[in-house]
């Protein structure tokens, strides 16, 4: 079953709010061969309710211009929304919308856009949920770009997807395999990085779709033919080159999935006319029944597959970090290196577990000592602070991670100061809801104003004048004092000034009143003793 998610941004109060309801474009390409990532949009996005704590399966579309991508997947957000039911192609006569595209030689797509509505899936084998992100990419080696800007959106929509179709016209060619040999390198390295006994391929299903296929008769239209076309392809022989060969091997040991789809001709009506608007009616019979496959092999439920990188399931907020670390990466003026890709994934995979242990850490303090809750004693607090640093720790530690010991104890340091930092304003928190406390500086100056008071009138009666302006002076002292903390709690301005009354009062309070009430309790107490020892005593000689 499909459904669309509600982006209800109410916990991401810091991110604008956008029109989700259609494509947003999520990196930019700003015009001088340089990309900015839209990141406000993209976390209103990933963020939302719904989907910040759900795996994702981040289907991407990537090839040359001007060959058809935002246009298959506009079949691709057709087939969801009619939640692949019998039909879902449409009425013959309806127009094609959604990814904005259109005929001819100038580019409609630019930089990286994805649908801002995902849709829920559920894998009925499993039963696990996922949310299905459709993302549209420019068009490679246009008039307009360079082959950094090519490269750079290639290579980012491989990165972050778990299905990329590599769009290709006609058939499959060495330069198109070529365009996968930045991401070998880097999967080798990847792979590399694993431990022995938990290799994981770095990349997921990569799918050559070829338009416009003209061999029939080598091989069949569809998936089986395909299948066929491409393990001719990727064959390796004795009289290769050893590149081509490399290539070949670092593409089946890289991606854990590899297939092929072949698409007949759409017809002339499709190729060449302007007025054509992706009414089934004007395309060839072949074509539109080769789409009406295609679609449910991409998406069929028993094969959808989150996102993961190095084996760890990736939920919306993670992507965020990914994406973020990768396009940073690829702002410098030369492609990246495969090793700082691998540096790059590597920090993205311990933020994104730092950023689950931290919220693993709040959740389990809000639970007793959020605002909703009341005081907390000492002990019951610091309790509390242990065993939600043993939940993040575990978190953390449970997450799989790259980059060896040594990132990961940095990132454990950061866990570690986040906890404190977060723990000394839990104390505040959970101090100020201390009533008593709340109430000791003004109780505390009003006893001095009581004790300063009456010693004052009774030095006055015994003729002891100068002590009795010394009392008198700390009466007015106490008083005016207490004034100005009554004043700045009030108006909440200069705090430090009322902390700094707060710190005399609790040494007043510490080290006099405290001490004299022991002592006045102990003397009270050592009295009744006495009285109640003289009266059983009175008592037992009456009746003597």
């Amino acid at each position: 079953m499909a459904e669309e998610l509600n982006n209800d941004s109410s916990e991401s109060d810091t991110f604008e709010v956008i029109d989700t309801n259609g494509p947003v474009q999520i990196i930019r390409d700003n015009g001088d061969h340089t990309f900015t990532l839209c990141e406000n949009d993209l976390a209103t996005i990933l963020m939302a309710k719904n989907l910040k704590d759900t795996p994702v399966v981040v289907v991407s579309v990537a090839g040359a211009f001007r060959k058809g991508k935002s246009f298959l997947l506009d079949f691709i957000l057709r087939y969801l929304t009619c939640e692949g039911r019998a039909g879902w192609m449409g009425d013959p006569e309806e127009d094609l919308t959604g990814f904005k595209w259109r005929g001819g030689t100038n580019r409609e797509t630019s930089g990286i856009w994805i649908w801002g509505q995902p849709f829920i899936r559920t894998n009925p084998n499993t039963g696990e949920k996922v949310a299905i992100l459709l993302m549209d990419t420019q068009g490679t080696f246009d008039n307009q770009a360079i082959v950094r800007d090519s490269a750079t959106i290639f290579a980012l929509s491989t990165m972050l997807s778990s299905i990329q179709i590599f769009n290709i016209s006609q058939q499959i060619s060495e330069d198109d395999l070529q365009h996968l040999h930045l991401f070998t390198d880097y999967g080798r390295l990847a792979m590399q990085d694993e431990s022995d006994d938990s290799k994981c391929k770095p990349f997921q299903r990569l799918e050559f779709l070829i338009r416009d296929w003209a061999f029939e008769y080598e091989f069949e239209l569809g998936a089986s033919g395909g299948k066929n076309y491409l393990n001719k392809i990727l064959a390796v022989s004795e009289n290769q080159h050893e590149e081509l060969m490399e290539v070949r091997h670092h593409i089946t040991n890289c991606f854990a999935d590899v297939g092929c789809f072949l698409l007949p001709y759409p017809g002339r009506t499709v190729a060449s006319k302007p007025q054509f608007t992706g009414r089934l009616a004007d395309m060839e019979g072949d074509f539109a029944s080769g789409i009406e496959k295609l679609i449910p092999y991409y998406l069929h439920e028993e094969t959808l597959q989150s996102k993961k990188i190095h084996g760890q399931t990736l939920k919306g907020k993670d992507l965020l970090h990914y994406f973020k670390s990768y396009v940073e990466i690829y702002q410098q003026d030369t492609l990246p290196e495969p090793m700082t890709m691998l540096r790059a994934t590597a920090e993205a995979n311990n933020l994104s577990a730092l950023a689950s242990a931290q919220e693993k850490y709040t959740e389990n303090m809000e639970k007793k000592v959020g605002g909703d809750h009341g005081y907390l004693n000492d002990t019951d607090m610091l309790t509390q602070h242990a065993e939600s640093i043993d939940l993040a720790e575990k978190e953390f530690n449970s997450t799989r991670k790259m980059g060896g010991a040594e990132l990961s104890k940095t990132f454990l340091e950061k866990l570690e100061k986040y906890m404190e930092d977060q723990f000394q304003q839990y104390t505040k928190i959970n101090e100020s809801k201390n009533i008593f406390k709340s109430a000791r500086t003004p109780i505390t100056l009003f006893i001095v104003l009581a004790v300063a008071y009456v010693a004052h009138g009774i030095l006055k009666a015994v003729y002891l004048g100068p002590l009795a302006m010394l009392c008198n002076a700390v009466f007015w002292g106490a008083m005016s004092t207490l004034g100005v903390w009554i004043t700045l709690k009030w108006r909440a301005e200069h705090q430090e000034v009322a902390e700094r009354i707060d710190h005399v009062a609790e040494m007043i309070w510490e080290q006099g009143l405290t001490p004299f009430y022991g002592l006045v309790v102990a003397a009270g107490t050592t009295a009744a003793i006495k009285h109640a020892q003289a009266a059983q005593q009175r008592s037992k000689s009456k009746k003597s």
